[in-house]
């Protein structure tokens, strides 16, 4: 395993009081306290070499390790006398049973929006804050959605194939422009979709929890029942968050309700499709084509199948990846910890 700054300190404190420190109280403990801030796992990089972690040297020691720990084992090892862990991948997951072998550990600052790698139930019983960015990013992955529903319409990746096979493909592409977007859940990242979408002229409907007319009236789009839109949408994108109640949202059923040759994008999390009944409809050729940044099981397998499928454009989980996205993330990851350990926690999730 490999460390980055690897300062350890000392058992500096007893964190069985509450670490949220408030006004004069606050600056005088934080002149003698130092904290154990804890990346555990930081590949592919995120936050190593970011100058946001500078930022955090009054409050305490930053252990950066650069790659993933393979095991729980290890994973408990390099956070068991932490305070504070910034969790920059969601590869790193933290399930109950983890959480408690931790009794230091305060906080959690995610370097995403989603929080699905955390056991939040067993950390809202620990005590343990929880902080994620919401709404952070979601220009930069509404924009690679938006990306990824062109190169899909267009088939660039068929196409791209072909040719280099040594073919010169003949193949109707989508012309998107006054075609129905269906934008499943409009929170940040789909709101921004739908903006997108009008902004190329394509007629945008939409599906949400809690829909309400002032929301509509904000988005510009019409809410209507969700078998509605996939049997009027040509393109369904999928924006919500994964929970209990949205794991399979989009199963065998709602993807048979789906007009033939209908389009489907997924930057919200794999377990929002049934992935088999997916490659099923795509096989078939009920579906026009799916554009996926998220999957079940990450990294995808070699022998995933759909990696057979011919319709498709894949990416490996890297809607926020840009230059200005990372940063985006860590700067609001540190900003959660400075404000946590000032006394104002902002972004608590629980």
């Amino acid at each position: 395993m490999e460390k980055k700054n690897l300062i350890i300190p000392k058992p500096s404190h007893d964190l069985t009081e509450n670490p949220i420190l408030t006004t004069e109280k606050s600056e005088r403990k934080l002149n003698s306290l130092k904290y154990k801030i804890v990346v555990p796992g930081d590949l592919p990089p995120q936050i190593q070499g970011s100058p946001h972690l500078e930022r955090l040297k009054p409050y305490g020691d930053v252990v950066l390790y650069t790659d993933r720990p393979e095991t729980d084992a290890e994973k408990i090892r390099r956070a068991e006398d932490a305070d504070i862990l910034i969790n920059s991948r969601g590869l790193v997951k933290w399930p109950a049973e983890i959480l408690r072998q931790l009794p230091k550990l305060k906080l959690i600052s995610l370097c995403s929006i989603g929080t699905d790698m955390i056991g939040l139930e067993e950390a809202k019983v620990r005590g343990i804050t929880v902080c994620n960015q919401p709404g952070r990013t979601a220009p930069v992955v509404a924009e690679h959605g938006f990306g990824l529903m062109f190169a899909l319409a267009k088939r660039a990746a068929f196409l791209t194939a072909s040719m280099k096979a040594g073919g010169w493909p003949r193949m109707d592409n989508i012309y998107l422009q006054g075609k129905t977007l269906g934008i499943v859940g409009t929170g940040h990242i789909g709101a921004e979709m739908a903006r997108l979408g009008r902004a190329i002229g394509m007629n945008v409907i939409a599906w949400t929890y809690h829909p309400s007319a002032a929301r509509a009236k904000a988005l510009g789009v019409q809410f209507v029942p969700l078998d509605a839109l996939l049997r009027t949408a040509d393109v369904v994108s999928l924006h919500v968050r994964l929970t209990e109640e949205s794991q399979h949202l989009i199963g065998e059923r709602e993807l048979s309700l789906m007009k033939p040759g209908a389009l489907v994008i997924n930057v919200a999390r794999g377990g929002v499709i049934d992935t088999d009944a997916l490659i099923r409809a795509l096989n078939s050729g009920h579906l026009g084509g799916a554009a996926i940044d998220v999957y079940d099981q990450e990294p995808l397998p070699a022998n995933h199948r759909l990696l057979a499928c011919e319709q498709v454009i894949l990416t490996p989980h890297c809607a926020d990846m840009t230059p200005e996205g990372v940063e985006l993330l860590n700067e609001g990851a540190v900003d959660n910890i400075i404000a946590f350990l000032e006394g104002k926690p902002q972004n608590v999730v629980v």
